[in-house]
């Protein structure tokens, strides 16, 4: 037997979304699953889920950082490598698949932000290794593929 879904009251507050974010995201839900869209929030409602897509954006952006520092560093110090690294990289690379698999639209902006994230990468790179600029690729040397595949580790 299904439960009843009570109505919801009207929000105690019109600016509610401003003053109480918490409240304004129970009450727009319990306005949806009454059928009463119609009264929602959905200006604010459509702004949400924006964020939230560019939200997600920025995760992969962010893993993708991890990953193309690591493997660099994998590659350009060999004699460095440790389990630190193989964890960093292991890690971020479980992440974007995680995350992928949850939104999976997002797999083709890969190419696009390993493009935006490899300088970032490169210069973490660079400070953390103290190596000269002149020794790490300025363009990213792996593919979206190779970054993705955890059983591929430059210079092995």
């Amino acid at each position: 037997m299904a439960l009843a879904t009570k109505a919801p009251q009207p929000p105690p507050d019109p600016d509610l979304y401003e003053a109480d974010y918490y409240a304004w995201l129970v009450h727009n839900a319990a306005l949806i699953r009454a059928g009463r869209a119609d009264e929602a929030d959905l200006a604010h409602i459509a702004e949400e889920l924006e964020d939230m897509g560019r939200s997600e954006k920025r995760a992969l952006g962010s893993h993708l950082v991890v990953v193309l520092q690591h493997l660099l560093k994998w590659q350009l110090q060999p004699t460095r490598r440790s389990t630190s690294w193989r964890l960093s990289i292991d890690n971020a690379r479980d992440a974007i698949e995680e995350l992928l698999a949850e939104s999976p639209t997002l797999r083709r902006k890969v190419p696009e932000a390993i493009q935006g994230k490899f300088a970032i990468a490169r210069r973490n790179a660079i400070t953390e290794t103290g190596l000269p600029e002149s020794d790490v690729p300025e363009t990213c040397p792996y593919t979206p593929e190779q970054i993705l595949d955890p059983s591929y580790w430059p210079g092995q």
